[in-house]
C-alpha cells in the first residue's frame, strides 16, 4: 500500500531509433572515434598538453564514458506519448520515429506491451529546420458505438522554422500552418474536464503554441474538427483522387507578450473569473482611485510564462479584447495540388507525404500581426532563469524548475511561491492526481468537516513528482507542505513524460459515459527498455499525526525490517511479528503484513503456522460487525495450506521398505501386453535411451521431493474448499508435482496416504492428474532407468481414478472420457517420446480394468455361471489408446533416429550443420501434414553431412552383402569425410527401421526431394558453402520419379538460382573476365571461389532441366514430353535462330583474333580451347530437329562474308546441299563486286561497269556491299569464289547465266 515505479511496457528495439536519430550515437561511431583518437599519440601531431596525464583516461574509463554518451541520447530528443498509450513519438532535429504498442510475448513467456517501430522518417519540409516540440493527441470517436473511445491519434510538431504541422500515426501530413516566424518552444494541449464543483469554471479544449514573444492559442473544437475534415479527406483522396472538400476554419488567437526579456516555457491556466475584492485591487493598481469597476468581474485567460526579468510572468487576457482570427484550411488531392502557395487568409499547407513535397516555397504565407499583451505582474528575481513548468491537473498550483537546481511550487491563483526545493540541477517534473476510495475512509471523528461519513464525495489528492537525472532518483511529495512519500533508484538516462491532457473531443456528455484508460506520469528508461509509471496511494495524502492508516504502514515497514534482520532466534523473531500484526488497525494493512510473513524465506513452518493462527484467533474473538470476513477467509484458507504442506513433508521423510522390483512378466501382465510384443517395446526403449542424449530439467540445488513453504504457498490458492494451482511456468509446474508424487513413483512413500492426504484437503482429481503427468513427462531420463517405476505410476493411476468426480458416472463405454482424454491430450503434447509411451501404456491398462470392471457389474446379474474370462469388453476409449501408441510408437521411432549422429567428424563443420533439431511430438507430426516426417528426417541427414547414397543404403540394405560393395559403401558414404564410418552401421539400422515405419512418408523420391530442398535452403543462407549446392543436386539426380525431379528442379530455380545467376551473367559481361572477388561479393553475395562452384552447380542444374530436345526453347514450367512426331514450326525458328547466332558469334571471334595476331586453324577459342563451336552447333542441330546441313552452309557463308576463304572452302565439303550453297555463295561474289565497281576499290569502275552487259550491271547496283563483313578482299580471291560456284551450279540453274557473266566479269578487271 505505498509507491509502487510499475512497467506496464517494453521497447522491442530501441536501438534501432537510437541508430536512426543519432547516428554518431552508434556502438561502431563511438568506437570509431576512440580508434581515430588513438591515432594521434605521436608527439609530433600532439601539442604538450597530450602529456599532461590528469587528461589520460584507462581503457575502462573510455569504454565507460562510451556507454554513457549512448545511453545520454535520449536526453537530446524530443519525446512525447499519447496519454493512451497508443503512441509515441521520438524526434530529433529533422528525424523522427513513430512507435506503436503491440502485445507479444517476452522472454519469459508471459504477455505484456512492446512499442515496435510504425513508421521513421524526416519531417522537415524547409530547409534546416529542425523538430522542437511534439505532442501526441487522440482524438475521440464520434461513432455512436464508440462514443468517448479514442479514434485516432495525431500527431503534432513544431519546428524551429515556425511552422506547426499535423500527421497522422503512418506520418502523412495533414495540415501545416506558420502562425509565427520564430522558432516555436513548447507545445501544450488542455483537454475538456468535468468540473468537481459547481462554483468551478468550465474550461474549453485548446492547443497553446509558444513562440519566443507570442503564444498563439487555437480552439479545441475548431481544430478537432479540422483534423478530423482532413483526416477524412485523405481516405477519400486515396480512394478515388477526385474529392476536394473545404474544412471548416480554424479559430485561433495571438498574443503578443511585452514586458519579458526572455521566454522558454508557459502555462496556459484556462479562463478565470476573479472576486469582487480581487477585481477592485486590480482595478486599483491600475487604473488608480478614480478607476471604474464594472458590476460584473470579466472573464480572463491567464497564462503563466517562465524565463529571465521576470523569473515567472502572469498575463491575463480580457475574454472580447482580441478577435479570434480564422485560417481557412485549403486542402487539395495531391495528384492535383502543384504549388504551395496560398493566399493569406489560409495559410495552411496541402497534406502530403514526405517524398510527395513540392519544392521550397518561393513566398511563405503572410503571418498576422499579435495583440500585444501586457505583463500583469511577475516574480522579480533577475538572477533567477526558469526552465520549465509544470501546471498541476486542479490548476491551481505549477512547479517551475530553474538553472539553480530549485524546483519551486507557484500558486498560480495568488502568484506565490509557496514551497522550494533544492538540489535538483536539471530536474523533470510532473503530477499524479489520486482519487480516495470511499471503502477504505477511515473512521475518524470529524464532526465538523463534510467527509465525516463514508456517504461524502470522494476527496482528491495532488503529489509532484521530480525526476532528478543527475542523481538517478525519482521522488513523489505530498503537496503543498507535505513530505516525501517515495522514492526509486531508477538511473540517469531516463525521461519523464507528463502530458497534462487526456482525449480531445469530449464534452460534459461523452465524458461521463466511458472513462479512458489514460496514464497520467510515465518514466522511459531507456537502459532497461521500459516504460514505468508511478502508483501512489490517497492514504498518503494523509497527516501523519493523523492518520491511522500511516501508522499501519509504519508498523508494516517495521515488519518488513524485522523479517530481513540478521537474528538467529525465530521464537524472538516470531513474538515481534505477532505483536506488530495484531498492532495493525486495517484489515487491507493486515493481509499486507500477513503475505509479507508468509513470503519471507526465513521463518519456519511452525512460525507461520503459529503467526497465522494466532491471527485467525484474534479476529474469532471480535465483534462480528468488527470482523473483515474477507481477511478472517484468507487466514483460514492459508492455515489449511500450511497444515497440508506440513503433512505432505512428513509423509515424505517416512522411511518405507521398497518392494521387490518386478519381473518382465509382471510388467508384462501389468500393461496387458503379449510377450513379444513387451519385448519389442523394452528394445525399443532401449535404443531411445541409447540415443537420447538430451538432459532433463532440474531445479538447481534442491533435491526433486524438497520444496520451501515459501514457493508452495506461491503456487497454490484455497478457496471454496478447493484448491487451485496458480499460472506458472513448466519448471515449477514440476517442482510442484515432485514435491507430491516423487517419493511414490520411486517406491520411497505411500501412494495410498498420499493420494487420500491431497484428496482430503481439496485437489480436483484433475489437477493431481495434470501434476503427476508433468511430471512423469519431465523426469523421461530418470524414469527409464527405473522399470518399477511403471507399477507404481499404474498404481497411483487407479487410485486417481477412483476418487470421485475423476470419471463421470455417467460414462458410457462408447463415448470419450474427459478423464482418459486430458492423460491422452498431455502424451500428445510431450516432447518426452518414452515416457510418453509408457505413460500410454499404462493408461491403456488402466482404462482396460475400469471397463473390465463396469462390464462385469453390468453384466453379472444377466449371465450367471458363463465363461467370461476370455471376453474383451469393447469401448471408444480404449480404440483411442490403441490409435495413440501407434502414433506414440512412430514418434519414438522417429525422435531415436534424430537423437543418432556419427561419433567422427574430423573435417570442419559449418555452423547450420550443429544447430539442434527440436523435439518431436505426436502433436507436432500431425501439424506438420504429410511431408512434415521427412522433412524432420531431411534435416537431420544435412546436419549429419550424410551423401545421398546412404538413403539408398539403407533402403536397399538386403542387396549389399558382397563384401567389395560393403567396401564400396563406406567409401562413399559420405561427400565430405569418408573416415566417418563410426557408427555408421547403427544408423543404417535406424534409418531401415524408420523407412519400415514409414513406408510412404520415407519412400526414397519423398525424401530425396526434401533432402534436396533442406540442402538448397540452408545454401541460401551461407552461400559460401558450395558443398551444400553440391549435395542438394546430388539429391535432385537420385530421384526417380522424372516429374517429382523436374518440379523440385524447377522450384530450386526459381527460388534460389536464378537471381543469383543473372547478377553473376550481368558481372562478367560488364567486366568482361573473370571478375575479382570484391565485385563478386558486392553483386552476387559470395566469394569469387564460391561463385564458381555456384557457376557449376548451375550448368549440372540446367542439364537435369533441361534433358531431351523437346526441352531447348520452352518455358522451364512446362512439361517435357518424349520426343515424338513434329514440332511446333514458331518453335524450330526460334532454335535456328539460335544455331546460326552461335555459328556467326564463333566466326567473329575468330576472325577477331586472327587480326590480334597469328593463330593456327584450329585454335578457335584461346580461353576455351577443344570447343569447335560451329561443329557443336551443327550437332546440336539433329537433336533439336533443325537441318544440320542449313547451320554447315551457314558456316560456310560466313567464313566468306569475313573473308576467310580458305577457311570457307575446307568447310564447303561438309555441305551436302551444294547447289544451294553455290546459289548463297553467288550473291555474296556479287555483294564483293559491286563494292570494287562502285566504290572506288577499282580505278574506272563506272567504265567498267558500262561495258558489263545490262542485266549483269542491273544486277550488281541492286547489291548491298554493306551485309557482308569484310569488302576489301582481293579481286583473284573472288575470281576463285565465281568459278567454285559455277563449278556447283548446274547448267539448267535459273542463274547460271548470271554466274557466266560474273566470271567475265571478273577476269576482265585487273588484278
Amino acid at each position: 500500500m505505498s509507491c509502487a515505479l510499475v512497467p506496464f511496457a517494453h521497447f522491442q528495439d530501441l536501438e534501432l531509433a537510437r541508430d536512426f536519430l543519432s547516428p554518431h550515437r552508434r556502438q561502431g561511431s563511438a568506437a570509431a572515434g576512440k580508434e581515430s583518437a588513438g591515432k594521434s599519440t605521436s608527439w609530433e601531431d600532439g601539442g604538450w598538453g597530450a602529456w599532461d596525464e590528469a587528461e589520460l583516461q584507462e581503457p575502462e574509463e573510455e569504454e565507460s564514458n562510451s556507454k554513457n554518451q549512448r545511453s545520454y541520447w535520449l536526453q537530446d530528443c524530443v519525446l512525447s506519448l499519447s496519454p493512451t498509450n497508443d503512441l509515441m513519438v521520438i524526434a530529433n532535429e529533422q528525424k523522427a520515429v513513430f512507435l506503436v504498442p503491440k502485445w507479444k510475448h517476452s522472454d519469459k513467456g508471459k504477455e505484456e506491451m512492446q512499442y515496435a517501430v510504425g513508421w521513421s522518417g524526416s519531417l522537415n519540409v524547409e530547409e534546416g529546420e529542425c523538430v522542437s516540440s511534439v505532442l501526441c493527441i487522440p482524438l475521440a470517436s464520434q461513432k455512436r458505438s464508440s462514443t468517448g473511445r479514442p479514434d485516432w491519434t495525431c500527431i503534432v510538431v513544431g519546428f524551429t522554422s515556425g511552422y506547426v504541422r499535423f500527421y497522422t500515426e503512418s506520418g502523412v501530413l495533414l495540415l501545416a500552418q506558420l502562425l509565427n516566424e520564430d522558432p516555436v518552444l513548447q507545445l501544450k494541449c488542455r483537454t475538456y474536464e468535468i468540473p468537481r464543483h459547481p462554483g468551478v469554471t468550465e474550461q474549453n479544449e485548446e492547443l497553446s503554441i509558444l513562440y519566443p514573444a507570442a503564444i498563439v492559442t487555437i480552439d479545441g473544437f475548431s481544430l478537432f474538427q479540422s483534423l478530423r475534415a482532413c483526416r477524412n479527406q485523405v481516405a477519400r483522396a486515396a480512394a478515388s483522387g477526385n474529392e476536394n472538400v473545404q474544412p471548416p476554419p480554424l479559430a485561433y488567437k495571438k498574443w503578443g507578450l511585452q514586458d519579458v526579456d526572455t521566454i522558454v516555457d508557459h502555462a496556459s491556466i484556462g479562463i478565470m473569473t476573479l472576486c469582487p475584492f480581487d477585481q477592485m485591487k486590480t482595478a486599483s493598481n491600475i487604473g488608480g482611485y478614480n478607476a471604474a469597476i464594472k458590476n460584473s468581474p470579466p472573464a480572463m485567460s491567464q497564462y503563466v510564462t517562465v524565463g529571465a526579468n521576470p523569473f515567472a510572468g502572469f498575463f491575463f487576457a480580457l475574454e472580447g479584447s482580441s478577435q479570434p482570427l480564422l485560417s481557412h484550411v485549403a486542402l487539395a488531392v495531391a495528384s492535383k495540388l502543384t504549388s504551395a502557395l496560398f493566399n493569406a487568409a489560409s495559410g495552411w499547407l496541402g497534406w502530403k507525404s514526405k517524398h510527395e513535397e513540392e519544392p521550397v516555397q518561393k513566398q511563405k504565407p503572410k503571418v498576422e500581426p499579435a495583440t500585444p499583451l501586457a505583463v500583469r505582474f511577475g516574480l522579480p528575481d533577475s538572477r533567477r532563469h526558469g526552465e520549465r513548468i509544470c501546471l498541476s491537473p486542479c490548476n491551481t498550483l505549477a512547479a517551475v524548475t530553474d538553472e539553480f537546481g530549485r524546483v519551486i511550487l507557484l500558486d498560480v491563483t495568488r502568484g506565490l511561491a509557496v514551497r522550494m526545493w533544492k538540489g535538483y540541477r536539471d530536474a523533470e517534473v510532473g503530477w499524479i492526481q489520486t482519487v480516495e476510495d470511499l471503502q477504505e475512509r477511515e473512521t475518524e471523528k470529524m464532526d465538523s468537516s463534510p467527509f465525516g461519513n463514508a456517504q461524502g464525495p470522494s476527496r482528491v489528492a495532488q503529489f509532484l513528482v521530480i525526476y532528478a537525472p543527475r542523481r538517478g532518483i525519482l521522488e513523489v511529495w505530498s503537496t503543498q507542505q507535505g513530505p516525501r512519500v517515495g522514492a526509486f533508484n531508477v538511473g540517469k538516462y531516463c525521461r519523464l513524460l507528463y502530458p497534462g491532457y487526456k482525449i480531445m473531443g469530449l464534452n460534459n456528455v461523452t465524458s461521463q459515459g466511458w472513462q479512458p484508460q489514460t496514464y497520467q506520469i510515465c518514466l522511459v528508461d531507456p537502459v532497461s527498455g521500459s516504460v514505468k509509471t508511478v502508483h501512489v496511494p490517497f492514504h498518503l495524502s494523509l497527516s501523519d499525526k493523523k492518520s491511522e492508516r500511516a501508522k499501519d504502514m509504519h508498523l508494516v515497514k517495521k515488519l518488513n525490517a524485522l523479517l530481513k534482520a540478521k537474528t538467529s532466534d525465530p521464537d524472538l523473531i516470531e513474538a515481534e511479528a505477532k505483536e506488530l500484526i495484531l498492532d495493525i488497525k486495517y484489515p487491507a494493512t493486515k493481509r499486507q503484513a500477513l503475505e509479507s510473513i508468509l513470503t519471507s524465506e526465513r521463518m519456519p513452518l511452525s512460525s507461520l503456522t503459529s503467526i497465522t493462527q494466532t491471527l485467525m484467533d484474534n479476529l474469532k474473538k471480535q465483534e462480528l460487525e468488527c470482523v473483515d470476513e474477507g481477511l478472517l477467509q484468507f487466514c483460514a484458507n492459508k492455515l489449511k495450506l500450511l497444515h497440508l504442506y506440513k503433512l505432505v513433508s512428513k509423509l515424505n521423510s517416512q522411511s518405507m521398505q521398497k518392494e521387490t522390483s518386478p519381473s518382465d512378466n509382471d510388467l508384462a501382465k501389468l500393461l496387458r501386453l503379449e510377450e513379444k510384443d513387451f519385448h519389442r517395446l523394452e528394445t525399443l526403449l532401449e535404443s531411445y535411451k541409447k540415443e537420447n542424449t538430451q538432459t532433463t530439467t532440474q531445479l538447481a540445488d534442491e533435491k526433486d521431493d524438497m520444496l520451501s513453504v515459501k514457493i508452495f504457498l506461491e503456487y497454490l490458492d484455497y478457496e471454496k474448499d478447493v484448491i487451485t494451482i496458480k499460472d506458472m511456468e513448466d519448471g515449477e509446474y514440476v517442482a510442484l508435482g515432485s514435491f507430491f508424487f516423487w517419493k511414490c513413483l520411486c517406491g520411497e512413500s505411500s501412494t495410498e496416504e498420499i493420494c487420500h492426504a491431497l484428496e482430503s484437503a481439496g485437489f480436483s482429481p484433475q489437477t493431481l492428474l495434470s501434476l503427476l503427468l508433468n511430471l512423469w513427462l519431465s523426469k523421461e531420463k530418470d524414469l527409464l532407468d527405473k522399470p518399477d517405476s511403471v507399477s507404481y505410476l499404474h498404481t497411483m493411476l487407479s487410485l486417481l481414478s477412483k476418487m470421485k468426480v475423476a470419471i463421470d458416472e455417467s460414462w458410457d463405454t462408447q463415448s470419450v472420457s474427459p478423464w482418459w482424454q486430458q492423460m491422452r491430450t498431455a502424451c500428445v503434447q510431450s516432447e518426452s517420446s518414452g515416457a510418453a509411451l509408457l505413460s500410454a501404456h499404462v493408461g491403456h491398462s488402466v482404462t482396460a480394468e475400469v471397463i473390465d470392471s463396469m462390464t462385469e457389474k453390468k453384466f453379472s446379474q444377466i449371465i450367471v455361471g458363463s465363461d467370461t474370462e476370455s471376453w474383451e469388453a469393447l469401448s471408444l476409449d480404449t480404440e483411442y489408446w490403441k490409435l495413440l501408441l501407434k502414433q506414440l510408437e512412430d514418434c519414438l521411432i522417429l525422435q531415436t533416429l534424430l537423437h543418432s549422429k556419427v561419433t567422427k567428424r574430423t573435417k570442419r563443420v559449418s555452423s547450420l550443420q550443429t544447430e539442434p533439431l527440436g523435439r518431436l511430438s505426436v502433436k507436432k507430426l500431425l501439424e506438420a501434414g504429410k511431408g512434415g516426417i521427412a522433412d524432420t528426417v531431411a534435416k537431420w541427414v544435412f546436419r549429419q553431412g550424410f551423401s545421398p547414397i546412404i538413403l539408398n543404403v539403407a533402403q536397399y540394405k538386403n542387396t549389399t552383402d558382397s563384401t567389395e560393395e560393403s567396401v564400396e559403401m563406406h567409401n562413399n558414404l559420405f561427400l565430405e569425410e569418408p573416415e566417418a564410418a563410426t557408427g555408421l552401421e547403427r544408423i543404417l539400422e535406424l534409418l531401415q527401421v524408420a523407412y519400415q515405419q514409414f513406408p510412404c512418408s520415407l519412400e526414397v523420391d519423398v525424401l530425396h526431394a526434401h533432402c534436396s530442398w533442406e540442402c538448397i535452403v540452408q545454401w541460401n543462407k551461407d552461400p559460401e558453402e558450395a558443398c551444400f549446392l553440391n549435395r542438394s543436386i546430388d539429391h535432385l539426380r537420385c530421384i526417380i520419379n522424372a516429374h517429382i525431379q523436374h518440379g523440385i528442379a524447377l522450384m530450386m530455380w526459381n527460388t534460389f538460382i536464378v537471381k543469383r545467376l543473372s547478377s553473376a551473367t550481368y558481372l562478367m559481361d560488364k567486366v568482361g573476365k573473370a571478375p575479382k572477388d570484391r565485385l563478386c561479393r558486392r553483386d552476387v553475395g559470395m566469394s569469387d571461389t564460391a561463385m564458381t562452384a555456384f557457376l557449376g552447380c548451375c550448368s549440372e542444374l540446367l542439364q537435369t532441366l533441361l534433358e531431351g530436345r523437346n526441352a531447348f526453347f520452352k518455358d522451364l514450367t512446362s512439361i517435357q514430353l518424349l520426343p515424338s512426331g513434329d514440332m511446333d514450326p514458331n518453335m524450330l525458328s526460334i532454335r535456328q535462330q539460335f544455331l546460326l547466332k552461335v555459328v556467326s558469334a564463333a566466326v567473329q571471334t575468330l576472325c577477331s583474333s586472327q587480326k590480334d595476331r597469328e593463330v593456327s586453324e584450329e585454335d578457335y577459342f584461346p580461353f576455351e580451347k577443344g570447343k569447335n563451336w560451329p561443329t557443336l552447333a551443327a550437332d546440336l542441330a539433329q537433336y533439336l530437329q533443325i537441318s544440320e546441313d542449313l547451320v554447315r552452309r551457314h558456316y560456310v557463308c560466313e567464313l566468306y562474308s569475313y573473308g576467310m576463304d580458305h577457311l570457307g572452302e575446307e568447310a564447303f565439303v561438309q555441305v551436302a546441299d551444294k547447289e544451294v550453297l553455290a546459289s548463297q555463295l553467288l550473291m555474296l561474289a556479287g555483294q564483293r563486286l559491286a563494292f570494287a565497281l562502285l566504290h572506288g576499290q577499282i580505278k574506272d569502275g563506272m567504265e567498267l561497269l558500262s561495258r558489263l552487259p545490262p542485266t549483269l550491271s542491273t544486277w550488281l547496283k541492286a547489291m548491298d556491299p554493306q551485309e557482308i563483313q569484310n569488302v576489301e578482299v582481293p579481286i583473284t580471291t573472288t575470281a576463285r569464289l565465281v568459278s567454285k560456284v559455277i563449278e556447283h551450279l548446274p547448267e539448267n540453274h535459273g542463274q547460271y547465266s548470271l554466274a557466266l557473266n560474273l566470271i567475265e566479269a571478273v577476269e576482265a578487271i585487273p588484278a
